[in-house]
């Protein structure tokens, strides 16, 4: 059962089922408090339409510009912008929230044409965009986009001069599918227009979630849209006739529905965001880290330790400390050079848990490391290296799963500065100096720079 929640289809349906519900609870509930709708709302809804519409077509093209390769961006584009313009085509049959002296004059038949004509583009161009997805990782040449393009411009400006021409705008066509005068819906809108429409969705939606297989929030997305209109063409089927009630539910559940989609897109540009956020960090970490002890590395200790040694004084030392490995080539030559980067993992380790968040500790050589420690006088500096080395020194093979073949001592320099005009090359220079100190004087010990 489990597994079968977690499938993409089933899921997809769970969802589309409550967001439909939800919709019709709440439409339901404002038609029990609105007996009628003003004939302006209508026109309304359309202006948000059209206005959504262009936001998700300049989102298409936006993500088609940054990866040339989502071709099937372009022909989503296409379909938005052509639905566009044909929604203008609708607001010139409401002149009434344009004029008000033209309050009860309405076109429905024309409405009902460029309403026709906008699912007929959306539909196909979905199908187009289906299809464009499935061979996305062919190689596919400048002409195949060219061609692809200039196809999608020329069908869409096709559907758009016929939604013209068959508008009572022009002469040469005409379709009925509202008379105007009873508000009734044709028997060609009923018997004919509507149910093809419904079959092209239908078949948008079958190709969308074969290809797709609702794999991502966008193509949850489109899916979704594919459902959206397919019931509000439902919708208007079971209508009598225009300016009813199920024609204003109709276009609220378009309307909501789109607004929805919108914000699964801008979630979708959230991921996205956030993948490439998480990449960019990663890949930042990796610059500035040593590969094997997760360390930062020279460079950035060398940037810290300048940006620090700015603003230090008396009253706030910076201390370096140098340290390096006791005889670490015998536990490369005696146990292998794996073992002895478990060494330098484990001593790493230790390191970073020894010092504040606010310090550095990084590798500069092969065995050797250094700590910066801000705000550290020289005798807390040495308390801190003094405690690292007694701790290190406690361990043997047995009380350290084995990641140290044997004891390992180090020899740690410390050097304290208190003057901004000391460089960072000079601090760590008097550091390493007191650690080569120690590794004269019997090993295993802490040295301060004098």
């Amino acid at each position: 059962m489990s597994r079968y929640i977690k499938n993409n289809y089933v899921q997809f349906w769970l969802g589309c089922i409550i967001v439909i519900g939800i919709l019709h609870f709440l439409f339901t509930g404002l038609e029990d408090k609105v007996t009628s709708f003003s004939p302006l709302l209508f026109p309304m809804l359309t202006i948000f339409l059209l206005v959504f519409h262009l936001f998700i077509a300049c989102f298409m093209v936006m993500k088609y510009w940054c990866d040339r390769q989502r071709l099937y961006l372009l022909a989503f584009a296409f379909a938005y912008v052509g639905s566009a313009m044909l929604m203008v085509g609708t607001l010139s049959s409401y002149p009434a929230w344009l004029d008000l002296h033209q309050f009860n004059v309405v076109n429905y038949n024309d409405a009902m044409i460029f309403f026709t004509f906008r699912h007929l583009l959306m539909a196909v161009m979905f199908i187009a965009s289906a299809l464009l997805y499935f061979i996305r990782n062919r190689p596919l040449t400048r002409t195949f986009h060219i061609c692809v393009i200039v196809g999608a411009a020329i069908y869409t400006a096709v559907i758009v001069i016929l939604a013209w021409l068959y508008s009572s705008f022009s002469p040469l066509l005409s379709l009925d599918l509202v008379d105007n005068e009873t508000r009734q819906y044709m028997l060609l809108w009923k018997e004919a227009i509507s149910v093809a429409l419904l079959l092209v969705w239908i078949v948008s939606l079958a190709t969308l979630m074969i290809i797709t297989r609702v794999r991502n929030m966008f193509w949850v997305g489109g899916n979704f849209i594919c459902v959206c209109y397919i019931v509000t063409l439902a919708m208007l089927f079971l209508g009598g006739h225009a300016e009813d009630i199920t024609w204003y539910r109709a276009r609220l559940f378009e309307t909501v529905a789109t607004l929805l989609i919108i914000f699964v897109l801008l979630y979708d540009v959230f991921n996205l965001y956030r993948n490439s956020h998480l990449k960019y960090q990663q890949s930042y970490q990796n610059s500035i880290r040593d590969p094997l002890t997760r360390l930062y590395n020279r460079s950035y200790f060398y940037d810290a330790l300048n940006q620090s040694l700015r603003t230090v004084s008396e009253t706030h030392p910076v201390s370096v400390i140098v340290s390096d490995l006791d005889r670490f080539k015998r536990i490369n030559d005696n146990y292998g050079h794996l073992q002895g980067d478990k060494v330098l993992q484990f001593v790493s380790q230790l390191l970073m848990d020894s010092v504040r968040p606010q310090d550095i500790a990084a590798r500069i050589g092969g065995e050797e490391f250094v700590l910066m420690l801000t705000h550290t006088s020289s005798d807390a500096a040495r308390q801190v290296a003094e405690r690292i080395r007694v701790k290190l020194s406690s361990f043997d093979r047995a009380n350290s799963d084995g990641q140290l073949p044997e004891p390992v001592t180090i020899s740690m320099g410390v050097f304290t500065a208190i003057s901004p005009e000391t460089s960072a090359e000079a601090c760590v220079e008097c550091a390493d100096k007191a650690m080569y100190e120690a590794k004269e004087t019997g090993r295993n010990r802490v040295v301060v720079f004098q």
